[in-house]
């Protein structure tokens, strides 16, 4: 009876371990974590609310949106940010930006506020707004360089006016629910955290200021939430092998393969300029047809073998109809890339996401020469090579070794190709058979020549 139960009391035992398993599967699917970028481990857009002064029934404040992803931009048509007021507050005013909507300001009679909806949407300004309406590093249309290729660019703030919110810092609340869209979806915010009133300094840095009251709202980005499949994919070559290994077939999904088109389709030419006229909407992708479906590949090609140098070359092809790129990135987690000798047509910087290993970087175009990826089409590609220095303690070609690791376009990770179809090396059997018949010739031509002079 004693063994019967200690059975039963491991069965439960075993039965209560299989749901904290379960459990925490579960916690791991749907917690924030999805966000982690291993190569940017602390990539995040930062939104930060200053009180710069009081009103008679609000506040004065500065909203400004810090970009500090390393490598992935906000593009065309830009950012979008939506919260929900904590009380009944409204915008009377706005510079900088604006609200997408006005709402139901019926109950207002003198002055109409901008904006009186509940949860708010507001977008940045387009260039070329008037003076009157223009704040410090606003008015780009929603465009935000990442952090790595351009800290100056990757900020962005408007001003607003606050009423009907209360006037001291024991009766502000914090707004909630933010959103941010960059412009489509895959960001999450976290709640609104008062921090120390920001310090700034006045123009000739001579007097130091500060707000009243501030609080941040980080907002990360996941892949996963953004999109069902990868947006990019990656082909390999090497100068040692004839084949080609091409994106894995339906690597971006196969979902569209009916609404693809043919190089030589005729919606091509009746859509005139493929690009985007509207700059508040994400155009609807017209992907040329291929065996992967995705917007961007990446082919990596291993040009030469140099006694002490290798030399790759890099293009990033575009099969999008309605999308140009703008100052796009792209990033390689590679082990040579700690000894980069030279890049041509690209610019380049080592990413140190963790500050011991040294193996990631990011490559973008020059300004003005090839920051523009095309539209799909004859134009629709930018290329540039690559030499490093090798490490002879650590090179090979084995393995495909020479090959990413990981492969980024834009801040989306590309799907690569499966390992066992890297381009191999050739079967070098027959020299290593020709190496040992040079050496017997030699050695029997040696003998003979000693014998002969000998006997002389």
């Amino acid at each position: 009876m004693e063994f019967y139960n200690g059975k039963q009391q491991q069965r439960c035992t075993f039965l209560e371990l299989k749901l904290v398993a379960l459990i925490a599967l579960c916690l791991i699917l749907v917690s924030p974590a999805d966000a982690f970028d291993p190569l940017d481990p602390t990539g995040n857009v930062t939104i930060r609310w200053d009180i710069m002064s009081w009103t008679s029934d609000g506040y004065l404040a500065t909203v400004t949106l810090f970009n500090f992803q390393l490598y992935r931009n906000i593009m065309n048509p830009g950012w979008s940010l939506g919260w929900t007021w904590a009380k009944k507050e409204i915008i009377w005013t706005m510079v900088g930006a604006q609200a997408k909507e006005q709402g139901n300001c019926a109950k207002f009679k003198l002055k109409i506020p901008h904006s009186c909806k509940r949860n708010p949407e507001v977008v940045d300004l387009l260039p070329g707004a008037p003076y009157n309406m223009q704040y410090t590093n606003c008015c780009k249309g929603g465009v935000l360089t990442s952090w790595g290729q351009d800290p100056t660019a990757a900020i962005s703030a408007f001003q607003l006016g606050v009423g009907l919110s209360g006037t001291s810092n024991k009766t502000v609340k914090l707004p909630n629910n933010f959103k941010l869209m960059g412009p489509g979806p895959g960001y999450s915010c976290g709640p609104a955290k008062k921090v120390p009133p920001t310090v700034m300094f006045t123009d000739d840095h001579r007097r130091k200021t500060q707000a009243l009251m501030s609080w941040n709202v980080t907002c990360t980005y996941s892949q996963f939430l953004a999109y069902k499949n990868p947006s990019c994919c990656v082909s390999l070559s090497a100068f040692y092998n004839d084949q080609v290994t091409p994106c894995p077939t339906c690597s971006c999904g196969c979902q569209n393969n009916d609404t693809c088109v043919t190089k030589d389709s005729k919606i091509l030419k009746e859509d005139g300029n493929n690009t985007r006229k509207n700059m508040d909407m994400t155009p609807k992708p017209l992907l040329q047809c291929t065996h992967h479906l995705c917007h961007v590949r990446v082919h990596w090609h291993l040009k030469n073998n140099y006694q002490d140098y290798w030399r790759v070359k890099i293009a990033i092809i575009n099969f999008n109809y309605r999308m140009n790129y703008t100052q796009w990135t792209l990033v390689a987690q590679h082990p040579n890339l700690n000894n980069i000798t030279q890049v041509y047509s690209f610019e380049y910087i080592p990413l140190l996401p963790y500050q011991s290993i040294n193996d990631t970087g990011m490559f973008y175009g020059l300004k003005y020469y090839n920051d523009l990826l095309m539209e799909a089409g004859p134009k629709g590609n930018v290329q540039s090579e690559v030499l490093m220095k090798k490490d002879k303690n650590t090179f090979t070609l084995k393995q495909g070794w020479a090959f990413p690791r990981r492969v980024y376009f834009n801040g989306d990770e590309c799907m690569m190709p499966p390992p066992d179809s890297y381009p191999f090396l050739p079967n070098s059997a027959h020299i290593k058979h020709t190496s040992i018949s040079l050496m017997a010739a030699y050695v029997i031509f040696t003998s003979l020549f000693h014998l002969v002079f000998t006997n002389l």
